[in-house]
């Protein structure tokens, strides 16, 4: 950890219980440079940041002296003060790097060791720009396996600079791509990395590059192969060479390093190819084989630190492996596939928010525009008028909310404009709690008008406690959860400009007020319930339909009201690979705002009436001035003759 981000971090000592979201720094164990970076949560500390280590550049050499025969030991060049790894390494063995490898073997895999090794694998890169030969490329490799070992996985999570695992990758491909061309093929395999490279032309028929590497600690090797295709060999004008490199735990360490949603179910491949290509297609055999989720091809886009599916198409998919076909550029150049296991995508649900969220809108702008229009005729008593406050909000912090949902769609590049995605998922964040607490306020105002029998409280101080329930209840909410993760960027996630879960768990400060307020409704829509459900002693038949008939259109008219559909929520957390649930939630919540047009306003008989007299008014109005009109064309006045 640089110096710089130190001292944004307290360093006094770690006391028990802790401050929520404070962080302190700990002293790493004896014999390890470095310390510990502490985030409080749950009142418990929890590691943060890891840069506890025992590689610097006086340990990572090894020093024993070269003996010539008949001469004295040759002790190696003195280390200068300021001198850096890399400085040393080209001082004492340029030509094939070996002289850390013994020391870098024999470290242990920690975050700050992982750190050292990234910075120097990245600084070799640059120094050996040109003229890398095959011993080189194969200490290079060794260095580079020995933090790419599954055991290391865990490990990478808390190594301060995240895009080091994106650095590797990018520090590997610009170190292969300086190899000396050769008409020999190239083959350099360790446990977690192998390279291959084939001499190809013009005339080549259509050729491949085959991996096979063993994955998750088991015996089970998963296969990938890059294919050439012909006629994009045919674009070559002169011979040259094609290089892949196979990684079989770089998928999980890009996946621990930027908290990923997604998993990595292949092989990444990345690949060196003449530029006259443009297109590849790439075979990737599955980790998991399962049915389950959705398959996805992707390529790695190293300045936006994410995987984008808009750089491979999929050709085919099975149960056991899947074919893409991928675009090459500077840009893109290492592929894989993706599996999203609790999140099944489907067309379906996509023409249904969509479309949903046009109905919606245009829904909210019609009861908005009608209860201007209605608005003296219904609110002449006071809890009528009071119900008509709740819809109107309801409505409007709905509208907003969907609109800053359609304004966070336009967000492709969250590296660049992270502010600006924080500060949507803020917005959309407040008005998605604001409908909810509006829906809260309505249900207060349910037992305030119907079950709880008590002195009118003046109107003045039930409006100003329901717009503090409706706004100031999400706006401290809100404010309060990106105030507290926010400065470890941990508001949003990293592909969308909504909550973060994975990280920060930032999420629940939107389900737990949302489904806490979907209890408290139930609860109220119960109470309405066993309220208006009064039968005589001896009901006929006709008086309980009537009552049931009076029950379901209490249920029909709360249950979008007071935010009912929102529980379906619930059941998505309990079954995350149900598309069905899927798609029912999908349906409810996208029609929010067409459900709140039809039970809120159409079918409320005073809006109704009140419509009518309006529209009453409006036709007698039009047909007294087409009255007026046609007086006044037969009666012209005498002035005019």
């Amino acid at each position: 950890m640089n110096d710089q981000s130190q001292n944004e971090w307290n360093t006094t000592d770690c006391e028990v219980p802790c401050i929520e979201n404070s962080h302190c720094l700990q002293a790493c164990s004896s014999g390890l440079e470095g310390n510990i970076g502490l985030l409080c949560r749950n009142k418990e500390w929890q590691k943060s940041t890891d840069t506890c280590r025992t590689l610097n550049v006086f340990t990572i050499f090894e020093d024993t002296p070269k003996v010539i025969p008949n001469t004295f030991a040759l002790e190696p060049p003195k280390i200068g003060e300021h001198a850096t790894i890399t400085d040393v390494l080209m001082q004492r063995c340029p030509e094939n790097l070996s002289c850390v490898l013994k020391g870098i073997k024999k470290s242990p895999q920690i975050p700050g060791n992982i750190e050292v090794i990234v910075e120097l694998l990245h600084n070799i890169s640059r120094v050996l720009s040109k003229g890398v030969d095959e011993a080189k490329m194969k200490s290079y490799s060794m260095i580079a396996n020995h933090i790419l070992d599954s055991r290391s996985i865990s490990h990478w999570a808390f190594v301060p600079e995240r895009s080091s695992s994106s650095i590797l990758l990018q520090s590997m491909i610009s170190f292969v791509r300086s190899i000396f061309p050769s008409e020999h093929s190239l083959n350099i395999s360790e446990e977690f990395i192998h390279i291959l490279g084939i001499s190809i032309s013009k005339d080549s028929p259509q050729e491949s590059l085959s991996f096979s590497m063993k994955v998750n600690d088991t015996e089970n090797e998963v296969s990938g192969m890059v294919l050439l295709p012909q006629e994009e060999l045919q674009k070559l004008s002169l011979p040259s060479q094609a290089i892949s490199i196979a990684f079989p735990t770089l998928g999980a360490i890009l996946e621990a390093s930027f908290f990923e949603n997604v998993t990595v179910n292949g092989l990444i491949l990345s690949v060196i190819l003449p530029q006259e290509f443009q297109r590849i297609s790439l075979f990737f055999e599955k980790i998991t084989k399962s049915r389950d989720g959705k398959t996805q091809c992707v390529g790695w886009h190293p300045t936006e630190n994410k995987w984008d599916k808009e750089a491979c198409e999929m050709a085919l998919d099975s149960t056991d492996q899947t074919l893409c076909s991928c675009q090459l550029s500077k840009k893109f150049t290492s592929f894989s596939i993706l599996m999203s296991p609790h999140v099944p995508e489907s067309p379906i649900l996509l023409y249904i928010m969509y479309i949903g969220l046009g109905i919606s809108i245009g829904s909210l702008f019609l009861c908005l525009i009608i209860e201007v229009m209605v608005w003296r005729q219904v609110t002449k008593t006071e809890i009528s008028y009071l119900r008509h406050i709740c819809i109107v909000n309801i409505a409007i912090t709905l509208l907003m909310a969907d609109t800053g949902f359609i304004v966070a769609s336009f967000f492709s590049n969250l590296v660049q404009h992270h502010n600006a995605c924080v500060a949507v998922a803020f917005f959309i964040h407040f008005f998605y709690l604001s409908v909810f607490f509006w829906m809260f306020a309505m249900a207060l105002l349910i037992l305030y008008g119907i079950v709880i029998v008590f002195h009118t409280i003046p109107k003045s101080i039930v409006l100003t406690s329901a717009f503090s329930v409706g706004y100031g209840c999400p706006l401290i909410i809100a404010a309060v959860t990106v105030a507290a993760t926010e400065p470890g960027q941990g508001y949003v996630r990293p592909m969308t400009c909504w909550l973060n879960w994975d990280n920060t768990k930032a999420l629940l400060a939107f389900i737990v007020p949302a489904l806490a307020i979907v209890l408290v409704n139930l609860v109220t829509v119960g109470m309405v319930i066993v309220k208006t459900q009064r039968p005589s002693i001896g009901s006929p038949i006709a008086q309980e339909m009537a009552t049931i008939v009076r029950i379901s259109k209490n249920v029909a008219i709360l249950t979008p009201l007071l935010g009912l559909t929102w529980g379906f929520g619930i059941a998505i957390v309990i079954e995350k690979n149900s598309l069905a649930l899927h798609i029912i939630f999908s349906l409810l919540n996208a029609f929010q705002g067409f459900f709140i047009l039809v039970f809120g306003t159409f079918l409320d008989q005073k809006i109704r009436d009140a419509l009518k007299v309006r529209m009453s008014s409006v036709k007698l109005l039009s047909r007294l001035s087409e009255h007026f009109s046609s007086e006044s064309s037969h009666h012209p006045t005498k002035g005019s003759h």
